[in-house]
C-alpha cells in the first residue's frame, strides 16, 4: 500500500459527517448499517486516524487493510477493531463499488468516563496493533454480535436519560465479552492449525537435506518452502515468527546448522563437502554462517569432539 495522508476524525458528528451519513442520534455513540454507508472511496488509497473506538463486523469486503504499518488480514475473517488514534488504510480494489453489509459500532472514550469498562478496555488485546486477522465467525454467532449492536443501536435512538450510558456499556461489555471469547477460540484453534505446519515445515525441511543433489539445488529458499506448503511466504514467515520467534530464513539456517553438527560430529566428510551437500555454493558462506550461529568455525567445533 502506498503512503498517503490520514484524515483526523475526532468526534462520531465528524465521522458521519464525513461518511455522508445523518447527524448521529447520541454524540458519543453510534452504530452504523454498512448497507447505509452510500459515501464511496474517493480514491484508491483513503487513511484516517479517529479519536474512538471501533467495532465492525463486515460482509463482502474485498479491499485491503493496513493498520499502522502492518499488513491486516481480512481474507476470511468478518471482524476487526481499532483503539483511538491507531492509523488505518483502506485499499478499495478498482471497478465496482463494494456492496458491504453488517455492523459498524464508534463509541468515545468519553463516554467510559466513570465506569469500570475504562479501565477494563485496555485489557482486550483485539484493539492492539498486535493482532493482524480478522476475527472468525459462525453465522450464528454472527447473529448473535448483530443483535447486540442493533439493540444498542436502538438505545441511542431513545431519548437519553439517568440510564442511557448504563443500559449501553452493559450492552457494550456483553458485545466485547463474545468478543474475547470468540477470539480465545480462534488463538486455540489456529494454534493447532500452526503446530501442524510446523511439523510440515520440519520434515521438509529433513527431506530436503536428505536429497543427494543438494550441490546443484543449492539450500532451500522461503518460496520453496512456502509453495510446498500452499500458503504464502508471508504467511509463512508470520505462523514461525509467533511460534518459534524467528523468520523463516531464520528457521532454515537453524535447521542447516542443527544437520551441520551431526554431519561434522558423526563422519568423516570434510567441512568443504559438507558445505557443498548442504546447498552452499561456496564454502565460504557455510563457515561464516556457521561461525554467526555457534560462535565457532565448522572445524573447531570438529576439533572439540577430539
Amino acid at each position: 500500500m502506498q503512503s498517503v495522508t490520514p484524515i483526523h476524525l475526532k468526534t462520531i458528528a465528524e465521522y458521519h459527517q464525513y461518511m455522508e451519513l445523518p447527524k448521529p442520534q447520541h454524540p458519543l455513540v453510534t452504530v452504523v448499517r454498512f448497507e447505509d454507508i452510500k459515501r464511496q472511496p474517493q480514491s484508491q488509497f483513503e487513511s484516517m486516524i479517529t479519536e474512538f473506538y471501533c467495532v465492525a463486523l463486515k460482509k463482502n469486503f474485498n479491499g485491503k487493510l493496513k493498520y499502522g504499518q502492518n499488513e491486516f488480514d481480512f481474507d476470511e475473517g468478518v471482524m476487526h477493531f481499532m483503539a483511538p488514534k491507531q492509523l488505518l488504510t483502506i485499499e478499495s480494489p478498482p471497478g465496482e463499488p463494494q456492496e458491504t453489509t453488517g455492523w459498524l459500532l464508534h463509541f468515545h472514550p468519553d463516554f467510559l468516563w466513570k465506569t469500570t469498562l475504562a479501565r477494563k478496555i485496555r485489557q482486550y488485546e483485539f484493539f492492539s496493533y498486535k493482532v493482524t486477522e480478522a476475527l472468525h465467525l459462525s453465522e450464528k454467532e454472527e447473529t448473535m454480535i448483530g443483535g447486540i449492536m442493533e439493540n444498542i443501536g436502538q438505545e441511542c435512538r431513545e431519548r437519553i436519560d439517568n440510564f442511557s450510558q448504563s443500559i449501553i456499556i452493559a450492552h457494550i461489555e456483553l458485545l466485547l465479552a463474545y468478543i474475547e471469547r470468540y477470539y480465545q477460540r480462534q488463538f486455540i484453534t489456529r494454534r493447532i492449525v500452526n503446530h501442524r505446519i510446523l511439523t510440515e515445515v520440519e520434515s521438509l525441511l529433513v527431506d530436503y537435506f536428505k536429497d543427494d543433489s543438494l550441490i546443484d539445488k543449492g539450500m532451500p529458499t522461503v518460496q520453496y518452502i512456502a509453495d510446498s506448503l500452499n500458503i504464502s511466504p508471508n504467511y509463512l514467515s508470520r505462523l514461525l515468527k509467533d511460534l518459534t520467534g524467528q523468520s523463516t530464513r531464520q528457521f532454515i539456517h537453524d535447521k542447516v546448522i542443527e544437520i551441520a553438527k551431526e554431519k561434522l560430529s558423526t563422519t568423516d566428510l570434510s567441512v568443504n563437502e559438507i558445505a557443498y551437500a548442504l546447498g552452499f555454493e561456496h564454502p565460504q558462506s557455510f563457515n561464516k554462517l556457521f561461525k554467526s550461529k555457534t560462535n565457532v568455525t565448522p572445524l573447531r567445533f570438529r576439533q572439540s569432539f577430539n
